[in-house]
């Protein structure tokens, strides 16, 4: 693989504490690094660093002549003078991005419900997130750095982002470093993680789940050194005691990286225990919604029924807008329905953190001490023989304070121990029903795991809202997803969410991509030369339009379909010069048959503009 860039001793310091001292790493083709770590231990400034955004107090970055690098910063850099179109696109002829196929699919999977002439100073923070990340992957790039770019993505923008970035390059091409928590798309995107802890950069092989085991083994063995370390020290003040002892032999540690390390470990929650507690809680009525609609300036919700069980634990799914937080709404009582009902049992106690930290809002200038000494003296978490009484310094620490930081005033706190303290403060007040909104923000993946933890011990019913798939498939055993106004249940879990979103789509009139392409044109008819077309209507443009839709599907298997090509043709052995050939010329029908596509696309493209 060749080499891409390289650190070389890198070295910062910030004004309170040393960030890196002497990190050496290097980039090369085909890699697919994810960054992880706590916050504030230097995973930005890592990639900030690699991609030349920063320089280092000491050491340096080099980089292969001509490298072409592509960032996505957290900071927002767009112009706010600029329209959409021209935040992706630039000044660009109609016809040199539109019969692009990486393009269309950006468009298509980022920025399909953005207006293409609203004005970037029009748009909200998430929607110039997506604005800002779509105008850097219609470039061409050979290292792609991002900072979270999951951020401000649902679920479905999630999987679309992951598959794009799996198959921009051809295998053993290019290179990636992501920022993220979101633990699924790690798994799914990367080939090797780098921690950034304690002033240095370790790298493991593998995505999150391998990092957790190498990372959990790496752990094992310090302790068993550290555990021989203590043994020798004892045998030495033996000996200096009572003369040279007999001769031991040393123990002897077996490897063995997945099954041994987890075949004394439990199930992550004891289901029927939990479940008695929550009865025992609750009753046996906690939540119904019986034929439930709801309405605002459109119908949001229609017929919902849905029956909440004692010790439930469920995720909910749905694009942005689709009705989740009214939902949640009607199960806290902040939202009436319209027609139906909604009952509720009598001693349902429902708490909700949600996406804000209103919370807080009145205890900002006490410190973290204070706040929590009004609560309750203890918590209990687990149940029977495994219940466990924890006082709430003890439960701070367990989610990531030190006790330095019970002095400091709550406004001082960073966004992710406010939303901490926030779960915290919702815990210590024992509710049987909990929603969560979005949890995940501002959380590292250390903390969301300790979260996960906590929540596994937690007996109630528990109803989560997030785009964190991960998180999603770690804390509840159910998944529902709202479409066309209605609560599906989804035995499938997210990825049968998926499978309905992309049929759902696929029965549209028309495909977001082609929807994009005419608003575009459309805009900028005026100041650029287009072909000459007809203008279709009536049946004519009703079958164009399926075409389209049909194009698209085909050109995203082609794309498929080449990318194994390369792979294939990497592989084969290269003495092998008949099938060499072979091969090549099957990845040239193939890429003839894209371009032939594509040209087709763009004809029927310029009859529905017409």
């Amino acid at each position: 693989m060749a080499h891409l860039l390289g650190a070389e001793s890198l070295h910062v310091e910030f004004p309170t504490r040393v960030v890196f001292d002497s990190v050496t790493l290097g980039l090369q083709d085909g890699d697919r690094v994810g960054i992880v770590g706590r916050n504030g231990d230097g995973k930005s400034t890592l990639l900030r660093l690699l991609a030349g955004l920063m320089q280092p107090d000491a050491g340096r970055v080099t980089r292969r002549r001509g490298l072409r690098v592509g960032v996505l910063d957290q900071a927002d850099t767009l112009d706010p003078s600029l329209t959409v179109a021209e935040a992706i696109v630039g000044d660009a002829a109609h016809h040199e991005w539109a019969g692009d196929a990486r393009t269309r699919d950006v468009l298509a999977g980022l920025v399909a419900d953005i207006g293409w002439d609203a004005a970037i100073s029009t748009l909200s923070g998430g929607q110039r997130r997506r604005v800002a990340l779509a105008a850097l992957l219609v470039g061409e790039w050979d290292v792609v750095f991002l900072d979270e770019p999951t951020n401000h993505l649902d679920v479905e923008g999630i999987a679309w982002l992951a598959g794009h970035l799996k198959t921009r390059w051809a295998a053993g091409a290019g290179a990636l470093v992501v920022v993220t928590h979101d633990r699924w798309f790690l798994d799914e995107v990367c080939n090797a993680t780098w921690e950034v802890h304690d002033r240095i950069v370790e790298p493991f092989e593998g995505g999150y789940a391998a990092y957790i085991l190498q990372r959990v083994e790496r752990d094992r063995m310090a302790a068993a050194a550290e555990s021989r370390r203590r043994n020798l020290a004892r045998k030495e003040l033996a000996w200096l005691r009572r003369g040279a002892p007999a001769r031991t032999s040393k123990p002897k540690f077996r490897i063995d990286a997945a099954n041994q390390l987890i075949e004394d470990v439990p199930e992550i929650r004891d289901a029927v225990s939990l479940q008695r507690l929550a009865v025992s809680r609750l009753g046996k009525d906690v939540v119904d919604l019986i034929d439930v609609s709801v309405a605002f300036d459109r119908p949001i919700l229609r017929d919902v029924t849905w029956r909440i069980a004692p010790g439930e634990r469920t995720g909910v799914l749905g694009v942005n807008g689709a009705g989740k937080s009214t939902l949640l709404g009607l199960i806290a009582g902040t939202v009436a329905p319209d027609s139906g009902r909604v009952k509720r049992g009598a001693t349902v106690k429902v708490a909700t953190l949600t996406q804000r930290l209103d919370e807080l809002d009145e205890v900002l200038d006490e410190p973290v001490r204070t706040v929590i000494g009004r609560l309750r003296a203890s918590y209990t978490i687990g149940s029977g023989s495994k219940a466990q009484e924890l006082t709430p310094g003890q439960l701070l620490e367990r989610l990531g304070f030190s006790s330095a930081q019970l002095s400091t005033p709550v406004k001082d706190l960073s966004g992710g121990q406010k939303r901490r303290l926030q779960l915290l403060l919702i815990l210590l007040d024992e509710p049987n029903v909990l929603i969560l909104d979005e949890p995940t923000n501002d959380l590292d993946t250390d903390m969301l795991a300790a979260i996960e933890d906590l929540l596994d011990s937690w007996p109630g019913t528990l109803i989560v809202v997030s785009h964190d798939r991960y998180l999603l498939e770690r804390v509840t055993d159910q998944q529902f997803a709202i479409l066309d106004q209605r609560l599906r249940h989804l035995p499938g879990g997210v990825d049968e969410y998926l499978r309905l979103r992309r049929a759902q789509q696929a029965t549209d009139a028309a495909p977001a991509a082609a929807s994009a392409t005419a608003a575009v044109a459309a805009a900028s008819a005026s100041d650029r030369p287009v072909p000459e077309a007809s203008a279709l209507s009536g049946a004519d443009r009703r079958n164009a339009q399926k075409e389209v839709a049909s194009i698209d599907r085909r050109i995203t298997r082609l794309q498929s379909d080449i990318a194994a090509a390369h792979d294939r043709l990497a592989a084969h052995d290269q003495a092998d010069y008949v099938g060499l050939g072979e091969l090549t010329e099957a990845l040239r029908s193939l890429e003839t048959q894209l371009a032939d596509l594509e040209t087709r696309w763009l004809e029927l493209s310029e009859q529905l503009e017409g």
